[in-house]
């Protein structure tokens, strides 16, 4: 208790320290007896309130040979409130581990003091600290010829850094800190080597919206800026490019992500608060991404997953009874080997599905294989054997049907997925992948195709762990890379489970983060919209397709977890499909009035899209055909084709047999019959022309004309008297008397050349026109129409 009080930087009592003290002197003999029998398990025991934290950084090279140097550098930390004194840094080889469970185990206690631990090298092959103050981190470097370790025969070492010092509270030399990792020894080359297949992923989440700028060019709108972010130089996507071209390995690519770069390499726009939009201006840096990846992949095999890399488990538990979904799913591997020969310029395989994690059970099976695929990327952890085998069997099982599950190895698949940001985590990982693997090659003496499906979306950390890990397995002596496709046709072990697990042991944990049944109604509707919508399109492509691959991508995999985004994404493809629609519509009337017996009502379509509308069909409808007919009957549909940006009117010849208001409906309708978008209503007011009043009009018409021929008669007779010399004097002065009969019809006459050449207003007799000009605006109140 008292060691205890000083160790935690306490003042003892003077009591306590009389206690010690003779507590010291009664037990000092027994307990030196005891220090010289036990000299490891006392330290480890003594120093397990308070350690010094060791990190290996790196530990080169991963898979020695005869004849190499082994270096080991890395940090260590005083943890503790006391300074540690003559501390040094000591390499331990621990036993060997004949099993992969030890391997898991002993990571398990990767810096446990409770445990064993194994003789030191010692000698010079040590570095020394006088001191080592609390809260410091001192870095270490040792190198050590390979032969001084001892190792034995061929096989997986345990292989510990240790740091080994005192404290004032407990003054003898004791291990404070370790850190266990693995030592493969290979020297020469193995008997029969492991084929393994790596595979390499390339897919990000969804960038791209279904929206495309106004105009001819379709300009691509992203949701935010992120992709720049990953494919330019130190972002994520940069960094598994430029690793994995120097890899044997397989590479797995989404082609949306291909499309989403691509077309950033041209004109894009990133979305913004509300409609609003900024012009994107990462074209240089997409343009070098693709250039490099076209580069990468020369040569080598490409898998594509379908476009968008969908959620295959949530398709098969909630999707499929939701009409049209397997359809997308269809879809989407159709559009991806195209995207991939357009952007890469190499033939992708799609013959492979990829569900998350490599879970399956039979309804994963099923729509995975539905779009073409006939192999399955599974993970051990689901496809379990049954313990019949004492080894790992080759990836490749026949599960029927003609499908073949290509299971992954999950230990070797998983080995990469914790918080690889810190050196001394990748080194520790990369480490155990690589003891992984020979315990495995290990097993059996029959050569084996094993595959490694990490997971899809590594760091920028645990992408470089991974590349070293392949670096040293490519250039170890006990495996070789193999492709998929080979390892897909490789000849399979007869005793490996072929028994798929069944719905009910699928993990909860992943489908608690499926996409629900509403999210796959929702895509079935704006589907229903979508197919509405493009019937009236003289261009359907423009449209069919940002919204194809818009529905490919809300239901793609990396929406999980994700929930509420996924909701957004889906609600603003559907919200802009109304919108596209509603571009094309009628324009509002108000009442209308007919005066007679039959007349034209124009109706106005307008579209407002790029491209024109064309296939629709216009419907007029009387609700009183009895007062008012709408081409002799109770109504008339005409076609309708309107250029992009233009309004265009449509007239119908109507016929009333009585006084009064009738309300008219106009509805636009596709080619198929089905109702295109809002009905517009207006009333047309009845006003019937009397045959009496037909007759006054036309007595007044009549005088008028006479009237006008009398006086063109009387102007053509003064016009000839003036030239024979029988008129007026030059001055002008008008003949009066009865010398000058017809004096009062020539002043009339001339009167009315005045009045006619001074512009007088129309006679009140005059007609007065029916209709109003046609316009594209709504009508106003009291509109006549065309007779």
């Amino acid at each position: 208790m008292a060691e205890a009080a000083d160790f935690q930087g306490m003042s003892p009592s003077p009591a306590r320290r009389w206690l010690r003290r003779t507590g010291a002197l009664l037990a000092g003999a027994p307990l030196l007896a005891g220090l010289l029998q036990l000299p490891a398990a006392a330290p480890a025991q003594a120093a397990a309130s308070d350690t010094v934290d060791v990190s290996l950084d790196s530990l080169s090279p991963s898979a020695p040979t005869d004849g190499d140097t082994l270096t080991v550098s890395g940090t260590v930390t005083n943890n503790g409130k006391q300074t540690v004194n003559d501390a040094h840094v000591g390499l331990r080889v621990g036993p060997q581990l004949d099993t992969r469970s030890a391997i898991d185990t002993t990571a398990e206690r990767s810096d446990d003091l409770q445990t064993s631990v194994g003789s030191e090298v010692g000698g010079k092959y040590v570095e020394k600290f006088d001191k080592l103050t609390p809260g410091v981190a001192e870095h270490f470097s040792i190198s050590v010829p390979i032969d001084k370790l001892d190792l034995g025969q061929d096989g997986v070492y345990e292989f510990d850094v240790s740091l080994s010092g005192q404290t004032s509270a407990q003054p003898w030399d004791q291990v404070l800190g370790i850190r266990r990792t693995f030592l493969p020894w290979q020297p020469g080359e193995a008997d029969t080597q492991t084929k393994t297949t790596y595979l390499w992923p390339l897919i990000s989440t969804v960038h791209m919206t279904a929206k495309t700028g106004a105009g001819e060019q379709q300009t691509p709108v992203f949701r935010n800026d992120d992709l720049a972010k990953e494919i330019a130089p130190g972002g994520r996507l940069a960094q598994m490019l430029a690793l994995g071209k120097d890899l044997d390995v397989t590479w797995v690519i989404d082609p949306d992500l291909l499309a989403s770069v691509d077309a950033m390499a041209g004109t894009y726009k990133i979305q913004g608060p509300g409609d609003t939009t900024t012009a994107g201006t990462h074209q240089a840096v997409a343009k070098q991404w693709l250039a490099d990846l076209q580069e990468a992949v020369a040569g080598k095999e490409v898998v594509a997953l379908p476009f968008a890399d969908p959620d295959l488990a949530s398709l098969a538990h909630n999707g499929t009874s939701v009409t049209g979904s397997l359809s997308h799913l269809k879809d989407a591997t159709d559009v991806a080997s195209t995207t991939v020969k357009t952007v890469l310029h190499v033939t992708p395989s799609t013959e492979f599905a990829w569900p998350v994690d490599g879970a399956v059970d039979p309804s994963i099976i099923k729509v995975a294989t539905s779009a073409g695929a006939d192999k399955v990327i599974a993970r051990s952890d689901s496809l379990q054997e049954n313990g019949s085998l004492s080894y790992t069997p080759s990836a490749a099982r026949p599960v029927g049907g003609g499908t073949t599950a290509v299971v992954a190895d999950a230990r070797l698949s998983t080995a990469f997925e914790s918080d690889l940001t810190k050196a001394g985590a990748a080194t520790l990982a990369v480490q155990q992948f690589l003891a992984q693997s020979l315990e495995l090659d290990h097993q059996t003496d029959k050569q084996r195709s094993i595959v490694v499906a990490p997971q899809r979306m590594p760091s920028g950390g645990q992408a470089q762990a991974m590349a070293q890990a392949i670096t040293a397995l490519q250039g170890s002596t006990w495996s070789q890379s193999q492709d998929l496709a080979a390892t897909a046709k490789a000849k399979p072990d007869a005793d490996a489970t072929t028994r798929i697990p069944s719905t009910s042991a699928y993990p909860s944990s992943l489908r608690k983060q499926e996409l629900p049944r509403s999210a796959f109604e929702q895509i079935a509707r704006t589907e229903d919209k979508l197919e509405n919508f493009k019937v009236i399109l003289t261009d359907q492509s423009r449209v069919v397709t940002p919204f194809g691959r818009a529905m490919n991508r809300e239901m793609s995999l990396s929406w999980r977890d994700r929930s509420r985004t996924a909701d957004s994404f889906r609600q603003a493809v559907e919200n802009y499909i109304d919108d596209l629609a509603q571009q094309v519509k009628l324009i509002p009337k108000s009442e209308t009035k007919l005066s007679g017996r039959s007349a034209t009502i124009p109706v106005t379509v307008q579209n407002n899209l790029v491209q024109g509308a064309d296939h629709l069909m216009l419907r007029l409808t009387s609700t009183m055909p009895t007062r008012l007919k709408i081409g002799g009957k109770a109504y008339m549909e005409q076609p309708v084709a309107v250029s992009g940006g233009h309004s265009q009117s449509v007239k119908f010849t109507t016929s009333a047999n009585a006084n009064g208001p009738v309300t008219v409906t106009a509805q636009l309708y596709t080619q198929d019959g089905q109702k295109y978008g809002q009905a517009v209503q207006f009333d047309v007011k009845v006003t019937e022309v009397t045959p009496t009043v037909m007759l006054v009009i036309g007595g007044g018409v009549l005088l008028l004309v006479l009237a006008g021929f009398r006086m063109y008669t009387q102007r053509k007779r003064a016009a000839a008297r003036q030239a024979e010399g029988d008129g007026p004097d030059e001055a002008g002065e008008d003949t009066e008397g009865p010398e000058n009969p017809e004096g009062d019809d020539d002043r009339l006459t001339e009167e009315s050349d005045r009045h006619s050449r001074a512009g007088d207003p129309e006679q009140p007799s005059d007609p007065t026109p029916d209709t109003a000009p046609e316009s594209a605006d709504p009508s106003g109140t009291g509109e006549r129409v065309d007779r």
